[in-house]
């Protein structure tokens, strides 16, 4: 299940022609109409040959029994004033980590290479992730995991502390955020972790990584760290596109098979789900981590609906570096002063845009009077800073004549009845 059928905002890339017209025109083709996207660039994340996920893991020396369905839960607690190590973590917390398998159909093919004829297909894994069981509820239990880890499965396997593989249902996913929820069995869980409160971590705080880089072979793999940065600020591409993700950095070793697993303190928390690294030559110790405070509301979400409604527009993008300078102000007679904002390329059926009368090579600057640079910059004010339902204030150009336009915001489901 995807997180959308299509996107709110799409980032288009021109290439020079005679009129900027057609050179819109085609650029925009094989774009989704009225979607707005969401990108990892520079950073990769960690795969094992296609999607791949990030696991840690803690717990502490005290348990709390819960009596919940039929079967007692483990939930690891906080001990004040004391501090565990991390072999007490480690054994605590480790049958609240689990490995994912991302399953999906490939047809087979001939001696040459080719596609058979026949309609033989067989289900393969795509690749392996990590994920953290963090709730019971009912005759349910659930993970949390990366979104790219189970992205495009058509079945999804998860692997217990006993080694045993379960069937698991998605729950819901959301590219942007890369965040997804899985659902299993209740029976299979016996232990949950604790979530922490990742606003409270500081620079130089130890922490521990567990999960299954390259594999099962190498499942519930320890590392050791520390934080080294907070409230850092990535730009990461998705399969919804382009997006400044907000992150933990950490030297803890992060390796393909780990997205999606725990990063965790010393009192046994979880503070952060496990998502990328850097992975350039000379390159070590830049992993990533998504801070639990900004996983838990998403995940709230996801188990409510199964996605994130946002704010939706209803317009394809084109950023201003892609066009030639002479394009935008001959063509476009855009001022020469005017450096940053976004064209419009595109504009959707039925849409906000279409409604509040945005046209193809309108260039946005400013959204309620705050600068607009890129397409990642209207995102992130949008998706942030404004809700649904709410009407805005878009400051733009057209052929060269400065303006403002209201426009009602609505959700993409409300835009397609």
């Amino acid at each position: 299940m995807g997180y959308y059928d299509e996107t709110d905002l799409t980032t288009e890339k021109v290439k020079p022609k005679r009129s900027i017209k057609p050179f819109l025109n085609s650029l925009i083709s094989g774009a989704i109409g009225g979607a707005l996207v969401l990108g990892v660039t520079t950073y990769s994340t960690s795969q094992s040959e296609q999607p791949s996920t990030n696991a840690n893991a803690a717990s502490v020396e005290t348990f709390e029994q819960i009596d919940n369905s039929k079967s007692a839960v483990i939930s690891t607690e906080q001990l004040s004033n004391q501090a565990n190590s991390i072999a007490d973590i480690v054994d605590s917390l480790s049958p609240a980590i689990v490995g994912i398998t991302n399953i999906q159909t490939q047809n087979s093919k001939d001696i040459f290479g080719n596609f058979s004829q026949r309609s033989n297909s067989e289900s393969v894994e795509s690749g392996t992730g990590s994920g953290v069981i963090f709730k019971k509820e009912g005759d349910a239990g659930y993970v949390i995991t990366n979104n790219h880890v189970i992205e495009g499965a058509e079945s999804i396997q998860v692997t217990l502390f006993s080694g045993d593989k379960v069937d698991a249902e998605l729950v819901g996913t959301d590219a942007l955020t890369d965040i997804a929820v899985l659902k299993i069995d209740a029976k299979h869980v016996s232990v949950v972790a604790d979530i922490g409160d990742s606003d409270n971590l500081r620079t130089g705080e130890n922490v521990i990584a567990i999960g299954n880089p390259l594999g099962e072979e190498f499942s519930r793999t320890v590392t050791q760290g520390i934080i080294s940065g907070v409230d850092r600020t990535i730009d990461v591409t998705t399969s919804e596109g382009d997006w400044a993700l907000t992150v933990l950095q950490t030297d803890a070793a992060i390796n393909p098979g780990n997205s999606g697993g725990p990063l965790i303190n010393m009192k046994g928390e979880v503070i952060g789900i496990n998502s990328l690294k850097i992975s350039e030559s000379g390159v070590e110790g830049l992993g990533f981590a998504i801070p639990s405070n900004e996983v838990i509301p998403i995940v709230d979400e996801l188990m409510k609906g199964g996605k994130i409604q946002r704010p939706f527009i209803g317009v394809g993008l084109v950023e201003m570096s892609e066009v030639p300078a002479y394009y935008l102000q001959q063509n476009m007679k855009l001022p020469e002063d005017v450096k940053e904002g976004v064209i419009v390329g595109s504009v959707s059926q039925n849409s906000p845009a279409m409604d509040a009368g945005l046209q193809q090579q309108d260039v946005i600057v400013a959204m309620n009077g705050e600068e607009i640079s890129s397409a990642t910059s209207l995102r992130k004010y949008l998706y942030t800073k404004t809700k649904i339902g709410e009407e805005v204030q878009l400051t733009i150009y057209r052929n060269g004549e400065k303006m403002t336009v209201s426009l009602k915001l609505t959700n993409r489901d409300a835009t397609n009845a």
